[in-house]
């Protein structure tokens, strides 16, 4: 059982209140592969440049992650320069380079093709349908993540996807902008009447609400008391979430197993958010995280 994740791989620069570092492995792929190989062997599509650091594939190897979807071009890789203000919730994009990303068009290799899950990470949802083109009839679970870039410019092919779909990941704004509401529950529900059969809504520092027909659950964020750096905590949720529901053997899934598989991944993002890039997450150990999760349960439960 594996998950199959694609999307963007990228070179950051990252600055907050307190630090600031360059060249650091970012992109949605990159974390949501690093965050799915914690629970199951994972599979990445994306592309990359000349420019492209050893390290950052070293790691990606060191996790066990297949690399054959990897397309390396002659160009600069994707690379994406940000800043943090004190409140973490506010921060300024300073520069965008898509480079070899603009032009990209996914290649699933042979060697991927078979994955319990499908993760669509956030990318245009032309590269998105094409992955799901190229995976074909194994896939038991197909999750899209997407923003709202794509909602204001692809609208319909993002709503030709969520027909495909089995479950749609996006943040509240970006639900409340492709349902014109300001209601949160209200744009999750009828998000999910547009095709997939759930919906999940992220709410950053207050954490996720899961919406199916019958059903509905909503998630705290694992309280913390110093986040160093966020950038890539939504994708470390997803990919965790998608590692975890394939590290169950499964080829249907309950309500429950996905309500599981939030409270994992919300771990995971916890993590991601406690260091620069994915250096915590990736430096995450079995013991750590059985700890982290036990207190996140005592936290959620009461009588």
């Amino acid at each position: 059982m594996s998950v199959l994740v694609s999307g963007s791989i990228a070179i950051d620069n990252v600055k907050t209140q307190k630090a600031s570092q360059e060249n650091l492995l970012g992109g949605s792929a990159s974390y949501a592969a690093i965050a799915a190989s914690f629970f199951s062997p994972a599979h990445i599509v994306g592309v990359v440049g000349h420019d492209f650091p050893q390290e950052h594939l070293d790691l990606l190897k060191s996790r066990d992650i297949n690399l054959d979807g990897i397309e390396f071009s002659e160009g600069a890789t994707f690379r994406w320069s940000g800043e943090y203000m004190e409140d973490m919730n506010d921060r300024e994009t300073l520069e965008v380079a898509l480079n070899v990303l603009e032009s990209w068009t996914p290649a699933v290799a042979d060697s991927q093709k078979g994955a319990t899950i499908n993760l669509l990470a956030n990318s245009h949802p032309l590269n998105q349908h094409a992955v799901i083109d190229q995976a074909g009839d194994t896939p038991s679970f197909t999750i899209a993540d997407t923003m709202d870039l794509w909602i204001q410019i692809s609208r319909e092919e993002l709503e030709s996807l969520l027909k495909r779909i089995d479950l749609l990941v996006l943040n509240d704004s970006e639900a409340k902008l492709m349902m014109d509401t300001s209601n949160i529950v209200a744009a999750g529900k009828a998000l999910r009447e547009m095709g997939p059969k759930y919906v999940i809504v992220k709410k950053g520092e207050h954490g996720a609400m899961l919406f199916s027909e019958d059903d509905f659950f909503t998630c705290p964020a694992f309280p913390l008391h110093d986040v160093f750096d966020p950038t890539g905590a939504g994708d470390s949720f997803i990919g965790g979430f998608a590692g975890y529901l394939a590290s169950l053997g499964k080829n249907e899934y309950s309500f429950d197993d996905l309500t599981s598989a939030i409270a994992r991944g919300t771990i995971l993002a916890s993590y991601t958010c406690e260091s620069f890039s994915t250096h915590s997450l990736q430096a995450l150990t079995q013991e750590a995280f059985e700890e982290r999760l036990k207190t996140f349960r005592d936290y959620c439960s009461f009588s």
